[in-house]
């Protein structure tokens, strides 16, 4: 059985403030977004955020804060992304708007290196580039998190041990082994296994589920034909937890199974009754669009990003600096939800 249903609320400010060294460096831009000194084509005044795939529910919610934020601004503000989450999908769309020369963009990519030189392409074209769940990414100006990837991937790992009572075996889901934000949160989850629980066994290395709700099902449906003593999931991807759920309700285990990731309530709500999810960590997809955005106005407009930036959006008050980057900041925007607190979010 589950050994403890666990209570919601904000995550610990460590996610934000203990801030755990990563693995690898952004290379810094020639011209340093930091400093200001990076400038703005505008040529059709717009801001635009590429996501990693449209018609689903995580990047739906993020257009809801793109349209605000345009609509707050009195800013020409839209989202766009491919109809499946491809590199090339985005580079396609990422490559049409340096025609149109907007002023700023955002990318939430779906392959860090694969995406690499169009937005250097971007850049050349006098468009500033903001990253987001892009730590690590070349040729991008600033990379904004909602918090320190490897510290939330911990968080996870912290409550899924809970749940598991320590013991068993467990496996990690991941969008695309190329998503670099993914893999330090089942990183910093594995460490923090390692480290914490150790009569927890990971018995595959990160499963990748093309960010697709039925691969991700019809591969929980696999590990559970192939580990009938399986005794955890976690999952990177937004849906990643409600395709493993799905698998887990049919094979009537939801009592016995510990399934826990990113996703939302609107996504994950039902199963969150039902038992079949545990917890789901996420942080406002909305808040974060705004975050992309007002980053890419603040540097058109000659201004600075550092140390203690007030975005003046909530989670995103007081940036922090990420270990081990030159251009990657970071929030206090984390949240964890289960049956008890799910109602307070209305996404």
């Amino acid at each position: 059985m589950k050994h403890k249903k666990l209570s919601g609320g904000l995550l610990a400010s460590a996610l934000a403030v203990t801030l755990i060294g990563c693995s690898s460096t952004a290379e810094t831009p020639t011209t340093s977004a930091t400093t200001g000194t990076t400038s703005a084509g505008g040529g059709d005044g717009a801001y635009v955020v590429i996501v990693k795939a449209t018609g689903i529910g995580w990047f739906d919610r993020m257009e809801v804060g793109v349209k605000e934020w345009g609509a707050e601004n009195g800013l020409d503000a839209r989202e766009e992304g491919p109809a499946e989450a491809t590199n090339e999908g985005q580079v396609a769309i990422i490559q049409n708007l340096i025609a149109q020369k907007p002023v700023a963009i955002g990318i939430v990519p779906n392959d860090l290196e694969g995406l690499a030189a169009v937005a250097q392409q971007a850049r050349d074209a006098g468009i500033i580039v903001v990253g987001h769940e892009a730590a690590g990414m070349k040729n991008i100006d600033i990379d904004i998190e909602g918090f320190e990837n490897r510290a939330y991937g911990a968080q996870i790992m912290e409550n899924l041990g809970q749940c598991t009572g320590g013991t068993g075996k467990y496996v990690q889901f991941v969008g695309r082994l190329t998503n670099g934000s993914h893999m330090d949160w089942v990183g910093g989850a594995y460490d923090k296994q390692q480290a914490d629980f150790p009569d927890m066994t990971r018995v595959e290395d990160p499963i990748e589920s093309e960010e697709n709700e039925e691969t991700a099902y019809n591969k929980a449906k696999e590990i559970l034909a192939k580990y009938p003593d399986i005794a955890a999931f976690e999952g990177s991807a937004g849906t990643d937890v409600v395709g493993i759920a799905r698998a887990v309700d049919e094979a009537g285990k939801a009592d016995s199974v510990c399934v826990m990731g990113t996703s939302i309530p609107s996504v994950a709500g039902s199963y969150l009754e039902s038992g079949a999810i545990d917890k789901i960590f996420f942080w406002d997809p909305a808040m974060a669009g705004k975050a992309q955005l007002e980053i890419g106005r603040i540097l058109a407009e000659g201004g600075t990003v550092e140390e203690g930036t007030n975005l003046g959006i909530p989670g995103y008050e007081s940036l922090v600096k990420l270990e081990g980057y030159d251009n990657v900041f970071a929030g206090n925007a984390g949240v964890a939800v289960d049956l008890s607190n799910v109602g307070d979010y209305n996404f």
